[in-house]
């Protein structure tokens, strides 16, 4: 039977703008793809990045033109051969498990071999602002398990001293997004283990980060905007002990599911993250987060209006979404 895809470009305003060191955001612009065969429908979303040179208009483009190749049965195995890993990948990988596990009758979870979807504390982010404003910030979700900060290289000490002595107790992601020097790793290193620094998410640029294999830290390092595939597994041996998993990076679950086997075996420690996406995003990043040391898919919390039926989150435990909603009955 033929199957039919759509693609839309959907935005969701943000509550609060969302600061990062490469920018700020105002609303999550998202792209969402629906399979149809017969009466049943898969969906899937993604998020085009600018860091990685894509955009809303050529990840629709791209979904559009492999849609004759989904329309004649191309299935998730052939998205490899048909677009390159990323948001437009992602979308389409999303969509086809959703579609296959309703044509089944049976969840994504045990299509894939995987436990079922529970909840888990996923990070809580506090986004970049001046040290008071992050404590203050912090001091509001300071009894959640764990909390992300993100910080750029003005002040740094500053930002994470800040938001330890307004939250003392949560474990705790830096994650500077490529804004640091080996500099100022160097110059901060002494006090990691004072803050209590749980994890360190990409502090160098990907494509500066050979000196994190003479750098010896005092925590574990994650890399983010250096790992998409398990292709990029063996450049990152020896400068990072963390690889933080995206779906949107890797072009969807197929390839995530494999990376994080991979990375397991290359002895790796497992972190599931996400972009500002609803929670159709966050979906199937959750069949991951169970295997994750550190999990952060607070994306849909930044939302002003989430998808109905989104997941849920109470004091740093992130719930799935309602049964029926992606990958799942009703």
């Amino acid at each position: 039977m033929l199957r039919h895809l759509d693609v839309a470009h959907d935005r969701f305003g943000l509550s609060t703008p969302f600061r990062i060191s490469r920018g700020v955001k105002t609303a999550a612009d998202v792209v969402t793809v629906t399979i149809t065969q017969g009466d049943v429908t898969g969906r899937g979303e993604a998020v085009p990045y600018a860091r990685y040179g894509e955009g809303i208009e050529d990840t629709i483009a791209a979904i559009r033109a492999v849609a004759p190749a989904i329309a004649d049965g191309a299935c998730r195995k052939d998205l490899a051969a048909l677009l390159p890993a990323g948001a437009a990948r992602n979308a389409v990988d999303c969509a086809l498990w959703d579609l296959e596990a309703r044509l089944a009758g049976r969840s994504v979870a045990a299509l894939a071999g995987l436990r079922e979807p529970v909840a888990l504390p996923s990070a809580i982010t506090i986004g970049l602002d001046t040290p008071d404003a992050m404590a203050r910030a912090a001091a509001k979700v300071a009894t959640v398990p764990l909390l992300k900060i993100k910080v750029d290289r003005s002040d740094p000490a500053a930002q994470i001293a800040a938001v330890r002595a307004a939250a003392p107790t949560p474990r705790l992601i830096v994650d500077p997004n490529e804004s640091w020097t080996i500099e100022t790793l160097e110059t901060l290193k002494p006090h990691f283990l004072d803050w209590r620094v749980d994890l360190l998410e990409q502090p160098l640029p990907a494509g500066e980060d050979g000196a994190l294999a003479r750098f010896d830290s005092p925590v574990p390092i994650a890399a983010d905007e250096a790992l998409h595939t398990a292709a990029d597994l063996d450049r990152l041996a020896g400068r990072y002990d963390v690889v933080n998993i995206k779906l949107d990076k890797t072009g969807g679950l197929t390839e995530a599911l494999m990376l994080a086997n991979r990375a397991r075996e290359k002895g790796f420690g497992l972190m599931v993250g996400c972009m500002v996406c609803s929670s159709l995003g966050i979906a199937p990043a959750m069949l991951l987060g169970g295997q994750a040391a550190f999990v952060d898919l607070d994306g849909p919390l930044w939302l002003s209006e989430d998808r109905p039926g989104g997941v849920t989150d109470h004091e740093g435990m992130l719930s799935p979404p309602a049964p029926g909603f992606w990958g799942s009955l009703a």
